[in-house]
Formats: structure tokens, C-alpha cells, sequence
């Protein structure tokens, strides 16, 4: 679908201007409905792995609701995650994100647990997360919980800078039909269709097929950057109580897409670097079941089940994995004012990474072995404690794993939270959490770079081959994190949640290069140097993340989010103050409902500049500030009409630059329709 972007950006913008000034109805929009106090008593399960209310969990988290994501108007989980302070998300190109939670972010960002429905995303390829391949209904979220700070005691390693838990909507909330669809420039066709149906008394299910086509980004140096993609995904969900104690859910997926990229490679001859356009098809499904027993109120268990599989390709590397997992936990009040949650856990991860050569015919990456299978046993323990009249709670605990790259780890915790009065709580903890190493750390050996070099007194360039390899001994890194935290409603109509923190990391990753020997390669002369991972790096991180809300009119709500992020890193090389995640970081949305037929929604975001460590350039992207807006119109009970501006304010801008293989690609400026229709 083509449009004139002058044309549409200015009909928007008249759009919505005309509708702000219409008179306010007085039937609101019921999403509007909840207080301030409301938002802080939503429900959340990821910090405690328990139901407990947002106020009362002594850590930073964020809910990012469904209404919320309907009224951003984003299409993705990535792009979703921008809705929370102190996340760094950015866009690569159109089907690649750096996502991270208080610095050191990436395409292969390796410090943050993701997990959708209690299955995780994590990858042992390179202890990170495909995020492309990370999908549900959107519709069908029902929030999606953001930890910011270590939740290793409950998640585990790599659970070091925090936790995303994407929760899906329980069947019983998702009856009868729904229909989606839309286009536009960027987001150029999509749909989704899903039905709900009761089977009894006691058992509901829905079954739901989704699908989009997203368009072509620009180079920064010019033209088009041949990144489109389309891909096509299905799932059920099956929820039965069955029994007055037992509660039973069994839910799956399926996807498949095809991914369009301009990459470059290095290679051993003149010039030394190969451009290709390539497409690639990526594969993935699972399955989950869990059960649960209460024995009471204050006591209860889960066991849940999954098995998850994918098959990762890019232009040079085919990633398959299958991995199933068993987790039990159980939740019991002891003395009547300890109340324990404790487990156990099992993986078992089968792998083949497998080289594919470039189109010169080119292998430029081994592993060895290509396939391995690895097993992680892992137990925790934690005893929240109540003291002086529920006023002040304690809670400590720790994990316990045992993984086949690093061995033993314990990461443990100790969180505490004061209730002076009902308005108000002021929280602080430390931690430790680990970042075990991958399989890639251990037995990786790939051409990272060839750089021709002119050495006297000889007149041919001599190729300098850097080629990074593993490290059998490579650890695990470490973190001792400090926070603390106060809520406040002391406005009936305004919430803060500030939090401040402190983080010392040590035995980071640091890639030591050797002196380069003359060696043969091919029959031709080679400058050979290797670059090995080490644990030689540390440093520390802080900083200070601020939320609040004010709902300024019953119509009418404001949020705003920024966050500061400090960065210092040290290395055997020196003292490095750059980051890869912006120092400064600020959101400001206003949601107002003047009809109750009628959404308009604006979205300002500001993002400090940063500099990223690439492997021929170290790049500085430049501070942007973007606008996104929306407005939706309900001409009947289940219909809704919607029109979404992104990035309206230029016509492209620089988000991040990937590590490897990616061009700097510049995110172009969109514009989509979308109905939506439930029966």
C-alpha cells in the first residue's frame, strides 16, 4: 500500500487536533475508569512468584497494561517494552531489536530474563534473546510484567538487570470472536483472528492465527535497506478448573517467517568484505501445560511443563535447539508470619549450530562440537517475613543451580519494604546474580574482520585476519546490585514511583587480542590474529528511574517515565566511559477519551545519544526525539476504527547499530489503519 506522507501526517494532525476540541461526552471511556491508587494495586506474579499487589513488591516493576498497548499503537513486544522507564529499547532495522534493562544493551544483549507465560526466551547459543521470533496475539496480552534490577533468587542466572513476563489473557476473558486487520506504509498488511469458546461448566479455550508483512527500511548511507519481513504465527490456550483445588492450562504455538536482510561479511580476499542480500526462513513452536492445587488461601503449588524448539538461520550460521523444562513450586505460611515459596527445577537443552557458507562459498564460523546437550538443575528458597503489625516486611532467599558451562552458582537476596502509612512505601535490597556463559563463550571461532595492511618495506597490502574464538575457561559474570525505591500516592490523583540503584559488576567480558602471527591461509600470506573472551573486565553502573501518573481530568490521564543511567567500565586497556545504552531516557503520553467513542493518544520520546562498539567503527547515535499518535473511534459496541502516526516528527532517524552483518539502517516514519471487531 502506497500513501503521500505529507498528505496522511497532515490529515492525522487535523484529525486529531479537531477531535480534541470536541465537547466531552459524559460516559467515559471505561479504561479510564481506575485511579490512580487502581494502577498501583494491579496484580503482579514475577516478583515474588506469587499474586501480590504492584504497591506492596519491594522492587521496580512496572505493568504495562493491555489498554496500554492498544492505545501506543505498537505492533510488537519489543517495541511495547518502550511504555517502561529504565528499559533501553531500540530498533535496528525492521526485524532485529537491542533490548536491555540498565545498560550494557545490544543486539546480543545477555542480562535479562524474558519470559512469555512462564516459558522462557532465552537462548544458551549466546545467553540472550531472538526477539524477532518472540511473538503473541497483542490483543491477547493481558500485561506485561517489567523487573528492573536482578530477579536471579526466583528466575535464575542471567536474570541480572531484570525480568520481562509477558502474560497472556486467561480463555475465560477471551470468548467469542475477535477480527484484525490493517495496513499502512510501514506496517503494511496484518491480521489477526481469534475464537473463544466454554466447553461445560468448567473449561474454556481459544484458538487464534495472526500474520504481517512490515515494510523496507533506509540505509543511513542511502537507498533502500531490503529488511522487510513477513511472518505467520498460530496458538491455542485451554484453561479447566478441574476440580474446587485444581487448575489446569494447556497452550501452545506456532510460527514461520522469512526475513529479508543487506548483510556484509569479511572475507580472505580482495576486497575483504562480501555484501549480500539474503532470505532467511526462521521456525518455532511450543507447547506448555501447567498445573495448579491450592490447599488453601495461603498455600498452594504449580507444576508446569513445556517444550519449546526453533530453527535460527542467518547467512552464515543455521541456530536449531530444542529444550524441555519441568518447574514445581510450592507456597505455604509457616509460624503465621513467614510465608515460604521454594522449588526445584530441570532442563535439558539439545542443540546443532551448524555453518552455512556466504555466496562466495566462504565458512567463516565453526563450532566445536555442533551439537551438545546440556542440563541445568537449579532449587530456590524464600521466606517473606512480616514484622510490626505488617508494617515492615522482610524478605531473603537464594538460588541454587548447577549448569554444565560454569557449575555451581547461588544468587542471593535480601528485600525489604516499610508501610508508614497506606499512601506510601519506601523499599531497598541487594543482590547477586550471575550471567553464565554460553555455549558460544566456550568453543565460538568466527572471521570477525580482514583489514588489508601496508607494512614497509613491502608494497602489497598484507590481510589482517581477527578471528574471535572461545574460551574453555571463560566464567560467569557477576553482579552485587544495591536499590532502593519509594511509592507515593500523596496526591489522590497523582502516583511517583522513584527508584535509585547501584551496581557493581564483576568478571565482565572482555575480548583480549593476541599478536598477530604471519601464517598461511589458503596458499596466501596472513597476518593471524585471535581474539579470545576473558573475565578481565569490571565496573559499575547507577542511576535513578521515575515514574508517575496523574490523571489530570476523569478523561484525561498523563504518564511520563525517564530514566538517567550512568556507565563506567574498566578493562585491561583502560578506563571506558562510553556505553552502549543512552545516558538520559524520557517518555511523556497523554491517553484522553473527550466521547466514549473516541481514543486520542500522543506519545513524546526523548533518547539521549550513545556510542556503539561496532566491529570496524565505533558509531555515535545521535539523540532523537519521536512522536507517535492515535486516534480510534468506536461507531458501534464491538467496532473500532483506529489510525497510527510513528515516528512523525522526521522522516527516518538512527536507533542502533548492530554489533555484525547489519548496515546502519535509519527507522522510517509510518502511518497504519487498523478495525478491530469483536463478536
Amino acid at each position: 500500500m502506497f500513501f503521500n506522507q505529507a498528505a496522511i501526517n497532515y490529515f492525522l494532525f487535523l484529525i486529531f487536533s479537531c477531535l480534541t476540541i470536541l465537547a466531552r461526552a459524559e460516559d467515559q471511556n471505561p479504561a479510564l475508569d481506575l485511579s490512580v491508587e487502581d494502577l498501583l494495586n494491579v496484580q503482579v506474579t514475577s516478583v515474588a512468584k506469587k499474586a501480590q499487589s504492584l504497591n506492596d513488591a519491594p522492587a521496580a516493576v512496572f505493568v504495562i497494561s493491555n489498554e496500554d498497548i492498544k492505545r501506543s499503537g505498537v505492533t510488537s513486544i519489543p517495541d511495547a517494552l518502550r511504555l517502561a522507564p529504565g528499559l533501553d529499547v531500540a530498533r535496528i532495522d525492521a526485524n532485529q531489536w537491542a533490548v536491555s534493562s540498565r545498560g550494557f544493551n545490544g543486539r546480543f544483549a545477555d542480562k535479562l530474563q524474558v519470559l512469555i507465560d512462564g516459558r522462557t526466551a532465552y537462548t544458551r547459543s549466546f545467553a540472550g534473546v531472538y526477539w524477532e521470533n518472540q511473538d503473541v496475539m497483542m490483543e491477547d496480552i493481558d500485561r506485561i510484567e517489567v523487573i528492573r534490577g536482578s530477579g536471579a533468587t526466583l528466575w535464575g542466572a542471567n536474570a541480572v538487570n531484570g525480568v520481562i513476563n509477558v502474560i497472556t489473557k486467561h480463555s475465560a476473558k477471551t470468548q467469542g470472536g475477535s477480527l484484525n486487520a490493517g495496513g499502512g506504509t510501514f506496517e503494511q498488511e496484518f491480521g489477526a483472528a481469534r475464537y473463544g469458546v466454554k466447553w461445560g461448566e468448567d473449561t474454556t479455550a481459544r484458538a487464534y492465527v495472526k500474520g504481517f508483512n512490515r515494510g523496507d527500511n533506509t540505509l543511513e548511507s542511502g537507498g533502500n535497506a531490503g529488511d522487510s519481513w513477513h511472518k505467520t504465527q498460530g496458538g491455542f490456550r485451554l484453561d479447566s478448573q478441574l476440580s474446587y483445588q485444581d487448575a489446569l492450562t494447556v497452550q501452545g504455538d506456532i510460527y514461520r517467517t522469512e526475513i529479508n536482510q543487506q548483510a556484509y561479511y569479511p572475507q580472505l580476499a580482495a576486497p575483504y568484505q562480501l555484501n549480500q542480500q539474503q532470505t532467511t526462513p526462521d521456525s518455532g513452536g511450543n507447547l506448555l501445560s501447567r498445573l495448579q492445587h491450592s490447599f488453601s488461601p495461603t498455600s498452594e503449588y504449580k507444576l508446569q511443563a513445556y517444550f519449546d524448539s526453533y530453527s535460527q538461520h542467518t547467512g552464515f550460521v543455521d541456530d536449531n535447539r530444542d529444550t524441555l523444562d519441568l518447574d514445581f513450586q510450592h507456597r505455604f505460611l509457616a509460624l503465621d508470619s513467614h510465608e515460604i515459596i521454594w522449588g526445584a527445577g530441570y532442563r535439558y537443552g539439545h542443540d546443532r549450530i551448524v555453518a552455512t557458507p556466504l555466496a562466495n562459498g566462504q565458512t567463516i564460523f565453526t563450532l566445536n562440537p555442533t551439537s551438545v546437550n546440556d542440563q541445568l538443575i537449579s532449587g530456590f528458597v524464600q521466606d517473606e517475613m512480616s514484622l510490626i503489625d505488617n508494617r515492615l516486611k522482610l524478605t531473603i532467599g537464594s538460588k541454587f543451580e548447577h549448569n554444565d558451562y560454569s557449575g555451581f552458582e547461588g544468587q542471593p537476596s535480601a528485600k525489604i519494604i516499610w508501610s508508614p502509612q497506606s499512601q506510601h512505601r519506601l523499599w531497598a535490597g541487594v543482590s547477586r546474580a550471575v550471567r553464565t556463559p554460553s555455549r558460544g563463550d566456550k568453543v565460538i571461532n568466527i572471521l570477525e574482520s580482514v583489514t588489508p595492511l601496508t607494512i614497509p618495506p613491502s608494497p602489497m597490502p598484507i590481510p589482517l585476519a581477527a578471528y574471535i574464538q572461545g574460551n574453555a575457561n571463560y566464567g560467569s559474570e557477576e553482579v552485587i546490585s544495591y536499590e532502593t525505591g519509594y511509592r507515593t500516592t500523596f496526591i489522590k490523583a497523582v502516583s511517583l514511583d522513584i527508584t535509585g540503584f547501584y551496581n557493581d559488576y564483576r568478571n565482565l567480558q572482555y575480548t583480549q587480542p593476541t599478536t598477530p602471527n604471519l601464517t598461511l591461509l589458503n596458499g596466501s600470506a596472513y597476518l593471524l590474529e585471535q581474539v579470545g573472551f576473558t573475565n578481565q573486565e569490571h565496573g559499575r553502573t547507577y542511576g535513578v528511574e521515575i515514574a508517575t501518573v496523574w490523571q489530570m481530568l476523569d478523561w484525561w490521564r498523563w504518564d511520563f517515565n525517564y530514566s538517567w543511567l550512568r556507565t563506567e567500565i574498566s578493562n585491561p586497556a583502560g578506563v571506558d566511559n562510553t556505553a552502549n545504552s543512552p545516558q538520559h531516557r524520557s517518555s511523556l503520553r497523554g491517553l484522553l477519551s473527550p466521547r466514549a467513542d473516541i481514543d486520542l493518544d500522543f506519545w513524546f520520546r526523548y533518547v539521549d545519544s550513545a556510542t556503539v562498539e561496532s566491529e570496524f567503527n565505533n558509531y555515535t547515535i545521535p539523540a532523537y526525539v519521536t512522536l507517535d499518535l492515535r486516534t480510534a473511534w468506536r461507531p458501534a459496541k464491538n467496532l473500532e476504527l483506529s489510525l497510527t502516526g510513528q515516528n512523525l516528527l522526521q522522516a527516518s532517524h538512527l536507533e542502533y547499530v548492530a554489533e555484525t552483518q547489519t548496515f546502519p539502517t535509519a527507522i522510517v516514519r509510518g502511518v497504519y489503519g487498523k478495525i478491530s471487531w469483536n463478536f
